[in-house]
């Protein structure tokens, strides 16, 4: 009997940013050398108005959540093509979670080998070392996290 082995699990939160993208790079330059696969990761969030309480408001909201989840499997999609091409030479699926983007990585880290992100994305303050998503994966992650730095393959 032959046991049926599963590659490594990269998960790399991306949002588009090119902090996003040079972690993209690194998972599947990671995932090449060690035989895993990837998974792209973008949270998107949606906050429907709890007040809204007319059926009309609703199907409006509803129809918009679509879209804003569209909105992220098209921008995923652009990300993971400008970043690696369509062709990486390792498995990288895609995935699009509803949620905070932190706590979607969080979450995400449960079932990875390694869990890899930017320094920051594209919110908060130009001066910090870490953005707040990045922070808290580091934080919170159930295991191992690498974080890229942008321009990482320039020190080589």
């Amino acid at each position: 009997m032959s046991e049926h082995t599963i590659e490594p699990l990269i998960v790399v939160g991306v949002d588009g940013s090119n902090h996003s993208k040079e972690a993209l790079r690194w998972a599947v330059a990671q995932a090449a050398m060690t035989g895993a696969r990837v998974h792209a990761v973008m949270a998107w969030e949606w906050n429907r108005n709890p007040f809204a309480i007319n059926p009309t408001a609703a199907e409006t909201a509803d129809a918009e959540a679509v879209t804003a989840e569209e909105a992220a499997r098209r921008k995923l999609a652009d990300t993971v093509a400008a970043a690696v091409g369509t062709s990486p030479g390792v498995p990288v699926f895609r995935r699009v979670e509803q949620g905070s983007p932190a706590q979607v990585l969080v979450d995400a880290s449960k079932e990875a080998d390694l869990m890899v992100v930017g320094t920051r994305g594209y919110g908060g303050f130009k001066g910090a070392l870490l953005g707040s998503v990045s922070q808290q994966v580091v934080q919170y992650s159930a295991g191992t996290v690498v974080i890229v730095r942008e321009g990482a393959d320039d020190d080589d």
